[in-house]
Order: C-alpha cells, then sequence, then structure tokens
C-alpha cells in the first residue's frame, strides 16, 4: 500500500465522502491516487464509517467485494465496448473500420479485450499499425493523442495554452500556435457555457471593517483566505448552496459546505472545515461580502473564537473578493453549467470530485505559475519546514 498523506489533516465530511465513493464503485487504489489519500487510511475510514453488511445478516471482506467490483467493471467494459463498435459489426464493414475503432479506443479498453469482443484477431490490428508514415505525420499523430488524452483528464476544460503548458511541463517541445492548429483539426476546444445566475435579494447592509482592500498578496498559505456563497440547481431540490473558502496564497479551496438552504450554520460549516484542515496560527484574514451570512453575530463568535480578523468588501463590490468570484466562475464552466444534478446528494457527490479531484489536485493556475493549488500549499509548507 502506498504511504501519503504526509500528515494532513481531513475533516469528517471529506472522510464521509471518500466512503460514499467507495461504495458507490470507485476502488481503494483509484482514491488513493485521485485524492493523495493512503489507503491504510481509507481502509480505517470504511471500518469506522459504514461497515458492509449484507441482508441476512453476513458480511463481506473489503477484499471480496473489491474482487467483485473488477468482475462487473470487466462485464461492463466489454459490454460498453460492444455497444459502440456495434454499428460496425452489424454492417459488416472493413478490418481496417474495426481497427479504426480499437485505435480510437485504446486508451479506454484494453487491446486484447477489444480484440476478443470485436472477434477480429490481434495480429490483424498490430499488422494495420505498421503504416509508413512521415516523421511530421508521426509527431503530429503523437502529439495529437497527448493532447486528447491531456483535454479527456481534464475533462474537457483545458484550451489550448493550459495543455501547451502542461506538454511543455511533460517535457515537450512544442509551440502554442501548433497545439492550437493540431486542436482544431481535431475539433478540440475547451467547454465555457454561460448560465442564468438567480439575483440575491437587495437587503440593505451597512458598510464593515475593509481590510484587504483588494490586496490579495501573500506570503505563505494561512494568511488572507476568502469566502463566499453560490447557487447550484438540480432537477428534484431545486437551488442549493455552496459556500466556500480559499486560500489567497495557494489559490486551494480548503474548505466547503454544501446544504439545501442559505443559511449561517452553512458558511459556519465551511469555515470550520477549513480551520479543522489547515490548524492555522492565529490571525488569519477572512474576508467575505456583506451577506447577512458572513454578518451574523453567530459567525462573528466563530471568527473570534478562531482568533480571525474579518475583512467586508464594500457594498455592491463584487471585484473587491474577485479571487472566490473567479472560482465560483470557473466551477460553473468547467462542471456545473454541463450537467442538469438529479437531486441534492448527487450534486454533492460531483461537486466534491470536482473539487477535491479536480481543482485543488490537477487542475493548473497561470496565476501560481501553472502549479496545482495543492502543489503551492506544499510548496510552502516545504520553504516553511
Amino acid at each position: 500500500m502506498s504511504k501519503k498523506n504526509n500528515g494532513k489533516r481531513y475533516n469528517d465530511d471529506f472522510r464521509k465522502m471518500i466512503v460514499d465513493l467507495y461504495h458507490s464503485g470507485s476502488s481503494v487504489k483509484d482514491l488513493s491516487s485521485e485524492y493523495g489519500i493512503s489507503e491504510v487510511s481509507i481502509y480505517a475510514w470504511i471500518k469506522k464509517f459504514s461497515p458492509i453488511e449484507l441482508e441476512d445478516g453476513s458480511s463481506v471482506t473489503p477484499d471480496d467485494y473489491a474482487k467483485l467490483q473488477k468482475q462487473l467493471l470487466r462485464i461492463q467494459e466489454e459490454n460498453e465496448i460492444f455497444k459502440k463498435g456495434y454499428g460496425h459489426i452489424r454492417s459488416k464493414v472493413s478490418d481496417s473500420e474495426l481497427t479504426e475503432f480499437i485505435t480510437e479506443h485504446k486508451d479506454d479498453y484494453s487491446i486484447r479485450t477489444m480484440c476478443e469482443t470485436l472477434d477480429i484477431p490481434k495480429s490483424t490490428y498490430y499488422q494495420s499499425l505498421n503504416k509508413t508514415e512521415s516523421n511530421r505525420d508521426r509527431e503530429n499523430r503523437e502529439f495529437t493523442e497527448k493532447i486528447i488524452q491531456i483535454h479527456e483528464e481534464s475533462k474537457k476544460r483545458y484550451g489550448a495554452p493550459k495543455i501547451h503548458e502542461t506538454l511543455e511541463k511533460q517535457g515537450h517541445k512544442i509551440s502554442l500556435k501548433r497545439v492550437q492548429r493540431l486542436m482544431k483539426v481535431a475539433d478540440i476546444r475547451s467547454i465555457i457555457v454561460k448560465k442564468f445566475r438567480p439575483t440575491p435579494s437587495k437587503e440593505k447592509v451597512e458598510e464593515r471593517e475593509i481590510i484587504i482592500n483588494r490586496d490579495f498578496s501573500t506570503t505563505t498559505i494561512n494568511q488572507k483566505w476568502v469566502g463566499d456563497i453560490t447557487y447550484i440547481h438540480t432537477l428534484r431540490d431545486g437551488w442549493c448552496y455552496l459556500a466556500s473558502v480559499l486560500d489567497l496564497h495557494s489559490r486551494k479551496v480548503i474548505g466547503y459546505s454544501f446544504g439545501r438552504s442559505m443559511t449561517t450554520e452553512l458558511v459556519e460549516k465551511a469555515l470550520e472545515n477549513a480551520y479543522v484542515t489547515q490548524k492555522p496560527n492565529d490571525g488569519v484574514i477572512f474576508h467575505s461580502d456583506l451577506g447577512s451570512q458572513y454578518t451574523s453575530d453567530s459567525f462573528a463568535e466563530k471568527i473570534q473564537d478562531y482568533k480571525m480578523t474579518h475583512s467586508f468588501s464594500h457594498k455592491g463590490s463584487p471585484y473587491d473578493n474577485a479571487c472566490i468570484e473567479s472560482f465560483h466562475a470557473i466551477l460553473k464552466k468547467e462542471e456545473v453549467n454541463h450537467v442538469q444534478y438529479l437531486d441534492f446528494n448527487a450534486a454533492r457527490v460531483e461537486l466534491f470530485k470536482y473539487i477535491e479531484g479536480w481543482y485543488n489536485r490537477k487542475r493548473i493556475h497561470g496565476s501560481i505559475g501553472y502549479l496545482t493549488p495543492q502543489e503551492m500549499e506544499d510548496l510552502a509548507l516545504h520553504q516553511a519546514a
């Protein structure tokens, strides 16, 4: 088993979500790799939060469960291959078209499985690859495959600049213009969707202490945090609400809470999760807008308990909290606006995957030198050691 964690702390919301994902079909190995948690910790969380019991009162071990999942995934894989290749088979097309299909999906399924499922000899497939091509064509093909892989790993969120930056990090020498040209030929583009956002109520608010005043500079983590609330729509449960807390140095979402109502408890829980995870020294500046949840007496007590200083935006000035506004905008463009969540629980799971699995750990940010937020936090911790 891998040894990870590096002393990182996790709140109960995080632990329970990992267990939920495990019971939804994700393996411990995949969860460990995706979220940077040791497999030992995940098994401990599974035992603590959800022992697996059958209807007859007996139980199965995590190992038995994993073996069953592996068998089911194998069956699912074969069914998906057969479904995707069904049009070819029914039409009795040539071997060349089948080999093209296999090549297109070789990153999704094993070549052996596809050849067996589509009833084509492996030798036929491999012989089809021995076509002569120019060095330039070969380079373009290989670069295009890498571009497609990076694009798919980002769930189609990356455009040419970030794909180019990722290729450079991987050691490939290629110009941005060439990446753009290959993406155009392959019809690859970043997904950006704008959607309706409900207008908050226009309540009268009083000015509060303005400390950050658009000075987002920091020298390390846990100096300045920012928080805000955004709207997430679901089909069955209507509007739900995500409260987030972001560290200005790492741009990492260090705490969040998802609820059916936009309450003071929601923003308190997000701040609590951030505090439990980060365990900062006294004196953190927490910045928010003048929403009633953040100006409540209860939230002020929470700020005081954590020995933080609360900074507020000017009335009607979203630019004062631009960084957290930017995160919520990215969340909408890259994730929320591309799906329709069935209900609150479905949205809760997908938001966890996006924030913890993608945004914090994999998405590179130009504002922090094309590092991920987790890499930026790790760098700060290393420098402080």
